[in-house]
């Protein structure tokens, strides 16, 4: 088959391939177009182009779905250019509408949640739901693994909260052992320190460090770091306070490991003829009350049902049974511990001393009580923002009444105490009478331990020290700068993940753990390692 054009343009004829016969012949009409006829169609043409350029640069922007045609691109275009709405967006606001009647809808008992994906896809194909339905579903998804998530959280808190009130293995090994080597091994009962050296402990010429602890291992590293760091270790003198459990384990260890040339004293809570029941009656109330001891050894998970987990794990650690033992209290006594001692530094067993801390006898109190690091301001917004309000129940009359919850906090660990004019003062008499009122009101002006009844008796007694003394919140902040904590002075491991446990973080835990003589006989036989 084959056409043929008149070179007028005026036929066309079609004919067979042999070309014998003609098939058809058509005579074309004349067809004049005028020279402005076309002169307007490229006019329009050159008009509509760019738009149409345009239209097609803005649909492979868009690009959700590529033309690689021009069926795919008419479909495209062709809504836009005829000002149509693409049909899409009519299904998302119908979803949307959807969605909002779900929300607010009760979930059909009858509908079978699945428990994945997949599962829910193959159930959409086999029963084709509607998209209500399938809406629904979605929704009973997520509120179950919602609930799913919070009880596991709830419960790596209250695991984590075990975890961290109990005595590992390895430690009560230690203290069992170094008690039985205090029966049978007169080396280990020797007295100290030596009765040459006994003036020295109350001697104010040299520098002395106070700790309490019922934590061997613990308190072998806070003397030992503070010896190594100081440019004068023989200007020390450590009093290390236990209680009557752990006292013969305790001055075993101090003993037959002694950390010369630094001077060890170590006394049990029971060599203290000044604590008594008459000194200390608001003690003695929180260790037996038996509401006091339900609180911190009771049912945690009872709590659960209206809070979240940030806040649990507050009250959890508010929990710790360590707040209800006299070792914690301990240093709201020091003046009368210690009546011949002027400038005592305080350390919490949960502290590393990276630097010299000397320089601390030598900074001018101004007339205050207690030397601290203050807790309202610094570059981590977790640790370093804590005020009134974040310790006290602003509800409470009385705590609204005497307290301002803008207040800037300071913390316990590392502080430099006053002892002279501590003992011009009513601090303890005041931090009794706010324990008593606590007690009074079912805990309900405050949680959280020693601390609150501390900032109460210490207000207006605090001097802030540089916070590049006490870096905090090693015990419960996994982002806590590694760099940041090289150069702090003293290191505070504040918090559930303390370093001798297995829930402290790996990458803090060697500032800690290179304080520990792991080529100890007692350390090695109680299978306490170099994790």
């Amino acid at each position: 088959m084959q056409l043929h054009f008149s070179p007028s343009m005026r036929s066309i004829t079609i004919s067979s391939n042999n070309g014998f016969i003609d098939l058809m012949k058509i005579k074309v009409a004349a067809c004049h177009i005028s020279y402005r006829t076309l002169f307007h169609t490229i006019l329009i043409l050159a008009f509509l182009l760019p738009f149409v350029f345009i239209l097609t640069a803005l649909v492979t922007l868009e690009g959700v779905n590529k033309c690689s045609s021009f069926d795919c691109l008419g479909r495209r275009l062709g809504p836009k250019l005829l000002g149509r709405v693409d049909d899409s967006a009519r299904l998302v606001r119908d979803f949307y509408k959807i969605l909002n009647e779900v929300k607010t809808g009760e979930i059909p008992s009858s509908l079978k949640l699945p428990d994945s994906f997949d599962q829910l896809v193959s159930d959409m194909k086999s029963n084709q739901y509607d998209a209500k339905t399938f809406a629904f579903m979605l929704r009973g998804m997520m509120e179950k693994f919602e609930r799913e998530i919070r009880e596991s959280k709830f419960s790596e808190l209250m695991n984590k909260h075990f975890a961290a009130s109990s005595v590992p293995k390895g430690l009560h090994c230690l203290s069992l052992r170094l008690t039985d080597e205090y029966s049978s091994n007169a080396h280990a009962r020797k007295q100290l320190p030596p009765p040459e050296l006994l003036p020295i402990l109350s001697d104010n010429s040299y520098h002395h460090f106070i700790v309490s602890t019922d934590n061997i291992l613990a308190a072998s590293v806070v003397v030992t770091s503070t010896v190594q760091s100081s440019q004068k270790p023989e200007n020390i003198v450590f009093h290390v306070i236990t209680d009557k459990k752990t006292y013969a384990g305790m001055h075993s260890w101090f003993a037959l490991n002694p950390i010369t040339p630094a001077i060890v004293e170590v006394r049990g809570i029971h060599q203290f003829d000044w604590l008594t029941r008459e000194n200390v009656p608001v003690l003695e109330a929180v260790e037996n009350q038996n509401g006091i001891r339900n609180y911190y050894h009771g049912n945690h998970l009872s709590e659960t049902k209206d809070t979240n987990p940030q806040k649990f794990a507050s009250k959890l650690q508010a929990r710790s049974p360590k707040y209800i033992s006299l070792l914690n209290h301990l240093r709201i006594y020091l003046p009368e511990l210690f009546p011949n001692l002027d400038k005592v530094v305080f350390l919490d067993d949960d502290i590393v001393v990276q630097r010299d801390l000397s320089p601390l006898w030598e900074i001018d109190l101004n007339g205050k009580v207690n030397g601290a690091v203050e807790t309202c301001r610094g570059d981590d917004d977790w640790v370093m923002s804590k005020h009134f309000r974040n310790y006290f129940n602003f509800s409470h009359p009385l705590v609204a009444q005497y307290l301002d919850p803008d207040e800037c906090a300071w913390a316990y660990g590392m502080n430099v105490f006053d002892l002279r004019v501590w003992r011009t003062t009513k601090i303890r008499n005041t931090y009794h009478t706010w324990l008593k009122e606590n007690l009074k009101s079912n805990l309900t002006m405050w949680k959280l331990g020693t601390l609150p009844p501390a900032l109460i008796a210490f207000k207006g007694h605090v001097y802030p020290i540089d916070p590049s003394w006490h870096m905090l919140g090693l015990g419960y902040q996994n982002k806590t700068d590694v760099e940041s904590v090289k150069k702090a002075a003293v290191i505070h491991y504040n918090g559930q993940s303390k370093p001798w446990l297995q829930i402290g973080f790996d990458h803090l835990r060697p500032f800690w753990s290179k304080y520990v003589n792991y080529t100890n006989d007692f350390v090695r036989n109680c299978h306490i390692l170099d994790s």
